[in-house]
């Protein structure tokens, strides 16, 4: 029963992580287009404190005197961060192979791309390599972590044998 229930966990796996490659390629397309537009923003704040003959720290600095540019100012500062980080995880992802990107799940961590690709995304059938390999490695995943909790479980309850 155990390895039957075993099995089954390894096929949940092998089924779910199947999906992964096609959803990380869909999640960089996202994550391109973000890292696009904040370059975008980024480049016209940059132009317009380069005008006023400051650097990006000075022009930020500035927008100060009104609850409005106080906001604004704030607002700049998270697209800015958002664009570094999202830029380092495009960076990582793209030289990353689609089976390495299943062991960087840190790098799917923005919020909004993740449940936006999410969203829209439909589950395929797996015919290429890559997604083999990653159903094999979500068969073992699913097999070893159902066999795992089922022997935590059971193991109190079996006998010992007499000594």
């Amino acid at each position: 029963m155990l390895r039957l229930l075993a099995f089954v966990g390894g096929l949940a796996g092998a089924g779910t992580l199947s999906q992964f490659p096609e959803f990380s390629q869909q999640y960089l397309q996202r994550l391109g287009g973000q890292v696009d537009a904040l370059a975008a923003v980024t480049a016209d704040f940059d132009a317009s404190a380069a005008k006023a003959g400051m650097d990006r720290e000075k022009a930020l600095d500035s927008m100060t005197g009104t609850e409005f540019l106080g906001f604004r100012q704030d607002d700049m500062r998270n697209a800015f961060t958002r664009f570094d980080r999202l830029s380092a995880d495009l960076t990582l992802l793209r030289a990353a192979g689609p089976v390495e990107r299943v062991f960087m799940p840190q790098r799917f961590a923005d919020t909004d791309l993740f449940k936006a690709t999410l969203a829209e995304f439909k589950p395929a059938v797996p015919v290429t390599l890559t997604g083999l390999t990653t159903s094999g490695i979500g068969f073992l995943g699913g097999w070893a972590a159902v066999m795992g909790l089922l022997t935590l479980i059971a193991t109190p309850f079996r006998r010992r044998a007499p000594r």
